[in-house]
């Protein structure tokens, strides 16, 4: 378990720091990468995603958007629907803030090789679904 928390400090360290900057926790970080990977995610389908309540994601959503970072449009279908995306700032963003987190894993698996890379995505994988089945 220390190697997980060890880890994991490792893992967000450099995201950290750019984050404190601006005075914003993990959650801004976890809402731009979704939302980055996810054009369009419904308000609702990230609440579902991060596993948060509407109360927690309320702050940082609302940051995000009053740096103009995120923007929200109604769905073309149900207007009562909210989509969300990133603006280029927004894009410009996560990509500073993710792209250490992924040049990292890259090395990691290039000094230890593929199958531990498996190895690890099945145990990370397995881990994740962990909270799901006990929702």
């Amino acid at each position: 378990m220390e190697l997980l928390f060890y880890g994991y400090r490792a893992f967000t360290a450099q995201a950290d720091a750019l984050l404190a900057e601006r005075q914003w926790g993990r959650v801004h970080h976890r809402v731009l990468y979704f939302v980055a990977r996810n054009p369009g995610v419904a308000i609702h389908q990230l609440l579902s995603k991060l596993g948060v309540s509407k109360q927690a994601l309320h702050g940082p959503l609302k940051a995000l958007q009053a740096a103009q970072l995120v923007v929200s449009q109604s769905d073309e279908h149900d207007k009562r629907v909210k989509n969300l995306y990133l603006t280029p700032l927004g894009q410009q963003l996560e990509h500073e803030l993710t792209s250490p987190q992924r040049e990292l894993l890259r090395r990691i698996e290039s000094e230890l090789g593929p199958e531990v890379t498996t190895a690890w995505r099945q145990m990370m994988s397995t881990l994740s679904q962990q909270i799901t089945s006990k929702s």
